[in-house]
């Protein structure tokens, strides 16, 4: 008797459309890093979209990131007043159905139901926010909750290294990662 074998063609996977999203937060050009690090630009090269998480402090961040890929940002606590004043605090965008919220600060201090009450309010499929320096991935059922940490301070620096992160999307899936460099 021969087993019965399925077989998926790489074409087909393949041939699924999908996009990238590049997520970073907390770089703190010029305040605390002089520059974006060069290597988030070699991570972020196939990104079809980047958030950046906010923190920016001065905007030739966006004009940097967008060399690569749209931009769409937020603002942070530590932005100067020309940074906050352009950027919005919450703003989403939709990819294939996927409806992905970001906010830098969703009030930490009071845990986790701050930031789950700010998903469900506003339909995010994922929610990237900022602010701890501290990245992390996280899944809630349905929705998933990422921040991407700092390429260029992280938290504890002896513990923690500089990150950012990827979404991979496609019609039906999510992958995230996160890219410590």
């Amino acid at each position: 008797m021969i087993a019965e074998q399925t077989i998926i063609s790489p074409k087909i996977t393949d041939s699924e459309p999908n996009k990238i999203v590049g997520l970073i937060s907390d770089t703190h050009v010029p305040s605390r890093a002089k520059r974006i690090p060069r290597k988030v630009f070699r991570i972020f090269e196939k990104a079809d979209f980047i958030i950046h998480a906010g923190d920016l402090v001065d905007l030739s961040v966006i004009d940097e990131l967008e060399q690569l890929a749209p931009v769409l940002a937020v603002q942070g606590n530590m932005d100067r007043q020309k940074v906050s004043g352009a950027l919005p605090k919450i703003n989403s965008l939709k990819v294939f159905d996927w409806k992905i919220g970001v906010m830098h600060d969703p009030n930490p201090p009071f845990g986790k139901r701050k930031i789950r009450e700010i998903a469900s309010q506003n339909g995010f499929d994922i929610f990237v926010y900022g602010h701890t320096h501290n990245a992390k991935i996280k899944w809630e059922g349905k929705t998933l909750y990422v921040n991407p940490g700092s390429p260029t301070d992280p938290d504890r620096p002896f513990i923690n290294k500089p990150s950012v992160g990827l979404l991979k999307l496609t019609n039906k899936t999510i992958k995230p990662e996160i890219i410590f460099i």
